[in-house]
């Protein structure tokens, strides 16, 4: 005769933190064996963090996680408490697009706009470490990021142009 297996306890089937969104603090429960990427899309309703290939090798999914570029498909959303995530929603400031949203429009750094999310986030973490990156530094940092309709060219243009952008504004990107 099999033992009778007892039902999980609540605090099994839930998992609660707390973090930063897009700067505003969020007090979170959701299934515990989530990604950060589940948890932003389903849960949290931000959208604009993409599914791609779920294996850390397209960048999709890229978001800024205490100021770094991070694939939430890879990252335990229970992994998160206390810490600070940037999704493309949070770009914006004030109503006003980010510099390299507003490159990224101008100079067709996009084209179906799935990869564009992930790539917006890692060129501002780029820019907020690195103001002045050469070419090759921006291609190096964009390397994670696949785009299976630009050919990357307009993606690098825009990212230079934002650079200048924020220079001319004299504003830093965070």
């Amino acid at each position: 005769m099999a033992a009778k297996r007892e039902a999980p306890v609540e605090s099994q089937k839930t998992a609660r933190i707390k973090m930063v969104l897009n700067g505003e603090a969020q007090d979170v429960v959701f299934a515990p064996y989530k990604t950060l990427l589940e948890v932003l899309r389903e849960d949290l309703g931000h959208t604009g963090t993409k599914h791609g290939c779920e294996l850390g090798e397209c960048g999709a999914c890229a978001v800024i996680m205490d100021g770094k570029p991070v694939l939430s498909c890879l990252v335990l959303a229970v992994d998160c408490d206390g810490r600070e995530i940037l999704t493309v929603e949070g770009m914006e400031t004030d109503g006003r697009l980010h510099p390299l949203q507003e490159a990224f429009a101008d100079l067709g750094g996009m084209q179906c706009g799935y990869c564009t999310p992930g790539i917006l986030l890692t060129a501002k973490s780029l820019l907020d470490h690195n103001p002045h990156p050469s070419r090759a530094e921006i291609r190096e940092a964009l390397s994670g990021n696949l785009c299976r309709c630009t050919g990357y060219l307009q993606i690098f243009d825009a990212v230079e142009a934002a650079m200048v952008e924020i220079a001319k504004r004299g504003e830093t990107t965070k």
